[in-house]
């Protein structure tokens, strides 16, 4: 079912957890997937909890065949929005730090 080396590539994976925050599905729904046979998946341990580790090309396609495509896009745009809020409040956090940085060395240059 997956591409060659598909488990390899850098976000082409995702954590059962993870899906359940990105996705807004609950872990029967992923592991009624599993069952059907349309989500690979692999066992790992994060932390020392035990987790699944599933392939997000794969739980796209499966959102979109059980819950629609509006609803994938949705989940989609809503975890997009999220983490661009996120950048933001990074970028905000270090803008504040420069601003206060150049004003303690503009402040030393007058002295």
């Amino acid at each position: 079912m997956a591409e060659y080396g598909e488990w390899n590539l850098k976000g082409a994976t995702l954590s059962d957890v993870t899906a359940i925050k990105e996705y807004g599905v609950s872990r029967d729904f992923i592991v009624q997937g599993i069952r059907a046979g349309k989500l690979e998946y692999r066992e790992s341990v994060i932390w020392g909890n035990p987790s699944l580790r599933i392939l997000r090309s794969q739980l796209e396609q499966y959102i979109a065949e059980q819950l629609g495509s509006q609803q994938m896009g949705d989940k989609k745009a809503h975890a997009e929005l999220s983490k661009i809020k996120k950048e933001i409040g990074g970028l905000k956090k270090k803008l504040a730090t420069l601003e206060a940085r150049k004003t303690e060395i503009e402040t030393a240059m007058r002295k």
